[in-house]
């Protein structure tokens, strides 16, 4: 169809005949989707997912290995901006109501016919076209008027921008008076995020429109208040602890993911550590700033302060801490990206980047490597029985290990051992 925008999408079954059929009679051009691949259980699907950056998961809920509702939240965690439709044999709301804040924009049941499976992909187009067009508009939108801007980024900016504000007894009752603080009990905690659009040039294209796309996507996870100064959009978060701790970064790796697929543009983001005190959001201001200076688009565009660490500084060092990690770790049964940064303290996103630049290969085939490859040793220098390998290699599951297995060698861990005995001591050499 001329002018419809065409999304892409990975379909992920456990049962062969049905996901054959989808992927072979869903008519998807007509229905504005172009099919990037298929996997047969939640861990192929993480990494399809990962290498292709689709725009809609279709998955069934139960699979083996990862369930869609594991898989919704790892996806969640390296692409927020991506949407999820569950199909599921299963009229378990209440089990789905679990990944509900996972975007899952569709659940559809089992048995469905390909015509009812196409009526609910032309909703879920609509649906994703809104999301889309939601954000164009309000990154596109005509400049807010000084006199008209919100009364709290008034109220903010000057605690933001000004080094030199002084200290103000009565700044807590104006925070409450302007609407930022509901009362004199919410003592919230608060990080400041800076962040700049690109064009394909290199241009800066950052307008004051944008600090309306930001507070949009923010929204769907902590309270802020954005503004543009000097080029760049800068968002006072305000939430508890816990509320920074999970949705922080998925939120910083949102707005960069929804910029380039949305806008066509690079976005560049610095935060900045939290703080209890609006007398401190000056030196949060500097934080992000200081952040938003080492931000690389190559590198997933978001820098967090505490990637500055002298640890952590530079993309090539994080990726080789990242190897050394999977090396020292890769036994775990739920090593993960998600595990994997946290041990290092970084975003998801930001970690998948730096190892795909520096790498030159993604996080999930880094690891599958690692554990295929000490399985081989195993299979060729020990008698352990293929349950034992498997948990050695970080597999709960040994119908899974041997999947993977045959997947990378091109023959089962059962064949590989005879053919290795078949042809004597010198095999293993």
């Amino acid at each position: 169809m001329p002018n419809k925008n065409i999304y892409t999408v990975v379909v992920a079954d456990d049962e062969d005949v049905l996901r054959e059929a989808v992927c072979t009679m869903v008519p998807w051009a007509e229905l504005g989707f172009s099919l990037a691949g298929s996997a047969s259980n939640g861990l192929d699907a993480l990494q399809l997912v990962e290498k292709l950056e689709p725009d809609l998961l279709l998955t069934d809920i139960r699979m083996p290995f990862i369930s869609g509702i594991e898989l919704a939240r790892q996806v969640r965690e390296v692409r927020p901006a991506m949407n999820i439709a569950f199909l599921s044999g299963y009229d378990d709301f209440e089990y789905a109501k679990q990944a509900i804040q996972y975007n899952i924009i569709s659940y559809m049941l089992k048995p469905l016919t390909i015509e009812g499976l196409a009526a609910e992909l032309r909703v879920v187009h609509q649906k994703i076209d809104t999301q889309f067009a939601m954000f164009r508009q309000a990154s596109q939108a005509a400049d807010t008027a000084p006199d008209r801007q919100d009364k709290r980024a008034v109220f903010l900016m000057p605690l933001v921008l000004d080094e030199y504000a002084a200290p103000d007894p009565r700044t807590a009752q104006y925070a409450i008076d302007c609407g930022l603080l509901q009362d004199a009990a919410d003592k919230p905690q608060y990080t400041l995020m800076a962040a700049t659009l690109q064009d394909a040039a290199g241009a800066g294209c950052t307008t004051p429109a944008f600090a309306a796309a930001v507070d949009k996507l923010a929204a769907k996870y902590l309270r802020s208040v954005s503004f543009f100064s000097g080029g760049r959009v800068i968002t006072v978060l305000l939430g508890n602890r816990s509320d920074f701790e999970e949705y922080l970064h998925i939120l910083a790796d949102e707005i960069p993911q929804m910029a380039d697929r949305v806008l066509g543009c690079q976005c560049r983001i610095g935060v900045s550590r939290m703080t209890p005190e609006l007398s401190r959001l000056h030196a949060a201001y500097r934080e992000a700033m200081e952040a938003l200076l080492k931000a690389d688009p190559a590198e997933g565009g978001v820098r967090f302060i505490s990637d500055l660490q002298p640890a952590v500084r530079g993309g090539r060092g994080l990726c080789d801490r990242a190897l050394e990690a999977i090396d020292q770790h890769y036994m775990e049964a739920d090593l993960s990206l998600v595990s994997l940064s946290g041990m290092l303290d970084v975003s998801p996103n930001h970690l998948s980047a730096c190892i795909k630049k520096y790498a030159g290969e993604t996080f999930i085939n880094i690891l599958i490597r690692k554990r295929m490859e000490a399985a081989r040793r195993m299979l060729q220098t020990t008698d352990l029985r293929l349950q034992q390998i498997a948990g050695r290699c970080g597999y709960t599951d040994q119908h899974y290990f041997s999947y993977c297995f045959k997947k990378y060698t091109g023959e089962s861990p059962n064949a590989l051992r005879r053919r290795l005995q078949a042809d004597g001591p010198q095999a293993g050499a």
